[in-house]
């Protein structure tokens, strides 16, 4: 049963009370980590999505969105889709979920509704919401982000849309066609749009994909990194895009092309290589090292640590349960700091708290988003080892505190 505290939470938030945030001894309750696990997990997704969806469904985005973004910048075209496909990335496994409570439930099937309704009006173009599939080249990102929602979450997503928008939504995806990736990891994002059109049951265009496969592995560096185009870069692209999104696209795919079956192996090796050096990286009071472009992406560094938990795939040598709690830490880290939303609830830029700062010229509200991806294991039953086993601690957490953990070793695929 949920206290009285969290049953408030879940009722505002299915929509029987007024309020869309976190109530203050919630919010403290979820920062210093005293609800259990999924309970936090939840209302900080509640926190971070309400403000995208409801007014996305209520045709009001625009209107209410603010755009933070660097001096000089002008990301107005360009943020709204953001801000949508990432989220809807994240999100979409838990819209998608079965075996959940009541309670649970209940929000879910608000959100359903709120991400149905949302992309009706954001794929409507006489909507003041229309969002911006070709006009200039970021849609094509976020378009694949949102491709990769729709394979996450086919019923909610895919089959759950009216004729009329999913009939809008491949018209839409068709459209970033007409921009023209980047030599990097940008070719997955054209990739991930035909493996969407593919399971939207329309005509997909098997040399996008097959260019993307066959480029990251020429790129591939070893040891479970590849290269953002021919080059490295210290960043957490790997984890970001490139492993989550090659993963999916091989899934999707795969049995097509003779060549994409026999590569899957391999990249999940890699993937599951590149997992436990992300599930390293975290400190144990869940930070993790501030390196690469994009960290105001925050908890989003993790993108794949949360998809191989989804997946079930984890690596051997961590287990679900620390896989779990170094997720929690690090989204706690990032999500709970002082100034991390603003007033009306809404991401700012930072990485712990508001550093503006740390934003790129491409950066704005909408990117900020991507921090969602880290809850992924959300589509996950309560029921699943991921959220039922006894908490352990994570690598970091063991090898601090003097405790046996497990040596590290490099992979030769």
């Amino acid at each position: 049963m949920l206290s009285a505290m969290n049953r408030r939470v879940f009722l505002e938030a299915a929509g029987a009370m007024p309020a869309l945030v976190l109530p203050r001894t919630a919010a403290a309750a979820v920062r210093e980590g005293g609800l259990p696990d999924r309970t936090s997990w939840i209302q900080l997704l509640e926190r971070i999505a309400s403000p995208v969806l409801i007014n996305l469904a209520e045709g009001r985005l625009r209107e209410m969105m603010p755009i933070e973004q660097a001096e000089g910048a002008d990301r107005a075209k360009v943020t709204h889709l953001e801000a949508v496909g990432r989220l809807l990335n994240g999100i979409a496994p838990w819209l998608d979920a079965t075996g959940l409570t009541a309670d649970e439930a209940r929000l879910q099937a608000r959100f359903r509704t709120l991400a149905q309704n949302g992309l009706r009006h954001g794929l409507d173009r006489s909507s003041r919401d229309a969002l911006n599939f070709s006009n200039e080249s970021q849609p094509l990102v976020d378009a694949a982000f949102l491709g990769q929602a729709i394979l996450r979450a086919p019923h909610t997503l895919g089959d759950g849309l009216d004729a009329s928008t999913r009939s809008r939504l491949v018209e839409a995806l068709l459209s970033t066609r007409q921009i023209s990736p980047g030599f990097n990891n940008w070719l997955l994002f054209s990739a991930m749009v035909e493996a969407a059109l593919k399971s939207l049951g329309a005509p997909w265009d098997r040399m996008r994909v097959d260019y993307a496969i066959r480029q990251h592995e020429q790129w591939y560096k070893g040891d479970g990194v590849y290269g953002d185009g021919p080059a490295f870069h210290w960043d957490y692209y790997n984890s970001f895009v490139v492993q989550p999104m090659l993963l999916d696209v091989l899934d999707s795919c795969g049995e097509s092309i003779t060549a994409w079956k026999e590569l899957a192996p391999k990249a999940h090796e890699r993937a599951r290589r590149y997992g436990a050096i992300l599930e390293r990286l975290v400190s144990p009071d869940g930070s993790f090292p501030a390196i690469g472009r994009s960290i105001a992406y925050r908890c989003g560094a993790f993108h794949l640590l949360a998809q191989l938990a989804l997946r079930r795939e984890l690596p051997e040598e961590v287990s679900p349960a620390q896989a779990r709690a170094a997720l929690g830490a690090v989204i706690r880290r990032t999500l709970t700091a002082p100034e991390t939303f603003d007033a009306n609830g809404w991401l700012r830029i930072g990485l712990a708290g508001h550093q503006p700062g740390i934003g790129e010229r491409y950066i704005s509200t909408g990117s900020l988003y991507l921090c969602a991806t880290a809850f992924l294991p959300l589509g996950l039953a309560p029921s699943e080892p991921f959220w039922a086993s006894p908490p352990e601690p994570f690598t970091a957490q063991r090898v601090w505190s003097g405790q046996a953990f497990p040596i590290d070793h490099a992979i030769q695929n």
